[in-house]
């Protein structure tokens, strides 16, 4: 069955959560700084990337307005310790600078292989958070080779993930809200032209608009194992959370056949945001998920 997917579910929910917690974004700096910067020409533009630490390479794609730091900080000194850790920023986002280019989630999961190119990377790991975390599913279809291991963190493929006042509740939303917010103070921080904010929030909502389609057929023929992070009330729908996780090979009785090789942790008493804010036990399970063969 065909579904039609609006990336604005996921984008509005992030925002508006983003905006109501901003404090806690606030607070959190990033702790180490990468051993190497730079920007990547890849698929059209230039995207911007950090690497940290040592190892077999993960790749991080962060969410919806977001800055590595916003999303990571916490996150980067952890993974860093055993393996390459290379966080970008997706096109118009943080250090990236703006483009005409049409977004689109076929373009963005493309950028990620342009950047393994540029690195000379020929295999990774790859972790995504919301919006992040449907690029990833993107990038694991459209790209198979060119992956080992997926995460996605508080993310679905599909509208139907979310439950129905996610998908319904911020259909009247403005872009004013968005100029005194935490959001926009990260932006004016580090992006290289602060004067494309409006155009790119312009961009972002006419992306938001435009309908995707993963498809279950395609998530059910992912091979490589896949680990799921959620939070109990981080407005994903469970019920098709399991739903997906059965795509992967997962939901069965592990006692009378063996344990699957795909993954999935329901974290107790936590949303969207503050799912992100549990970092001994996110990057714990990043961690066991990734070490094991």
């Amino acid at each position: 069955m065909k579904i039609a997917i609006k990336a604005s579910h996921f984008i509005k929910y992030s925002i508006v959560i983003t905006v109501l917690l901003g404090a806690v974004f606030q607070s959190l700096g990033q702790q180490i700084k990468p051993k190497e910067s730079g920007y990547a020409n890849t698929n059209g533009i230039k995207m911007y990337y950090e690497v940290y630490g040592e190892g077999q390479p993960i790749i991080l794609l962060h969410g919806a307005f977001y800055t590595i730091e916003m999303n990571w900080s916490e996150i980067i000194p952890e993974l860093s310790k055993t393996r390459t850790v290379i966080a970008i920023e997706f096109q118009g986002h943080g250090h990236t600078p703006f483009s005409n280019r049409k977004l689109d989630i076929v373009s963005l999961a493309k950028d990620i292989e342009g950047l393994m190119d540029y690195l000379k990377i020929d295999k990774a790991d790859v972790a995504g958070y919301s919006m992040g975390g449907s690029i990833a599913y993107q990038f694991a279809i459209q790209s198979p080779t060119r992956l080992n291991k997926l995460i996605i963190i508080s993310s679905t493929y599909k509208n139907e993930g979310w439950l129905p006042e996610v998908n319904n509740a911020f259909d009247d939303f403005k872009p004013e809200v968005f100029d005194d917010t935490p959001l926009k103070t990260a932006y004016d921080a580090v992006a290289p032209d602060k004067t494309k904010w409006h155009p790119f929030l312009k961009q972002m909502f006419d992306f938001a608009k435009e309908p995707f389609n993963c498809g279950d057929s395609n998530i059910a023929k992912i091979t490589s194992p896949v680990l799921i992070i959620s939070g109990d009330n981080d407005g994903l729908d469970k019920v098709e959370l399991m739903k997906t996780y059965q795509l992967l090979g997962g939901g069965i009785a592990a006692d009378l056949q063996p344990m699957p090789k795909s993954h999935l942790a329901v974290v107790p008493s936590q949303g969207h945001v503050t799912l992100m804010m549990q970092t001994k036990t996110i990057a714990g399970y990043m961690e066991d998920f990734l070490k094991n063969k």
